[in-house]
């Protein structure tokens, strides 16, 4: 009983939580397989060192603030013919992040790009990445309320930390002209920095309707198309598809 409790406490102290509840059990199997000393060490070890990596793969993903989490194997590549399958399974193996390049999804609502945006970043996660979602909007919000309150330097550093950004629906909300300035400044920041991945319902001619002044967007443009990946979402509305076939299910 002593020789127990010491061995809880031990394991308590170095945190190795998964070896303290399973020592037993792994003890017992170690027996009956006639296993030697080290293998049963090893047979622990291997659940912890497991254990901890799907808890820092959780944590990345709460962190990245994921509106919801949606996988690769969960997309119906099927019902957006434009979208190169191959691409974006590429894509998920995390060159892109090394290589800090932009990947831009670009396409009409409801056609899934922030589905792929949001599995990318998922597929970043568990390749150990640090990762962040916003909206567009969001983000503009945020960095107009930081240089309000005089932490607007704060913020883009804490910005340039993650591996990935996501910014998710230019396009959907005009900016005015502040708003419009300090994206311009967090992505020229963020280029060949750090990767990004960015949704748009906008073909790049259009962007000056969001950004305004034509030879801002351009400038904007020239530095985040220079070593980018172009994933285009030419489809019927998922949504809309969706719903049509609710309405017809129904008697």
């Amino acid at each position: 009983m002593e020789t127990e409790l010491l061995l809880k406490s031990y394991l308590k102290r170095l945190k190795l939580s998964t070896v303290a509840q399973n020592y037993l059990k792994v003890a017992q199997e170690a027996a009956q397989g006639n296993l030697r000393y080290e293998q049963y060490l090893l047979a622990l070890l291997e659940q912890e060192v497991a254990a901890r990596e799907a808890n820092r793969q959780r944590a990345c993903i709460i962190q990245a603030r994921f509106p919801v989490a949606k996988t690769l194997d969960t997309f119906d590549f099927g019902a957006v013919p434009s979208l190169h399958k191959a691409k974006v399974l590429e894509l998920s193996r995390g060159d892109y992040l090394a290589n800090k390049e932009v990947v831009f999804m670009v396409g009409s609502p409801g056609t899934g790009k922030t589905h792929i945006a949001t599995a990318l970043g998922i597929c970043a996660c568990r390749q150990g990445k640090r990762v962040r979602f916003y909206t567009v909007a969001g983000l503009v919000n945020d960095l107009t309320e930081a240089q309000v309150e005089n932490r607007l330097g704060k913020l883009q550093t804490a910005l340039l930390k993650p591996d990935l950004i996501i910014l998710d629906e230019l396009g959907f909300v005009p900016f005015s002209k502040v708003g419009a300035e300090l994206l311009f400044t967090f992505c020229a920041a963020r280029y060949e920095r750090g990767a990004m991945i960015i949704t748009t319902n906008l073909e790049f001619a259009s962007w000056t309707e969001v950004f305004g002044d034509p030879r801002l967007t351009a400038a904007l443009l020239d530095r985040l198309t220079h070593r980018s990946h172009i994933l285009e979402f030419n489809a019927e509305s998922y949504r809309f598809r969706e719903s049509l076939r609710r309405r017809e299910a129904l008697p």
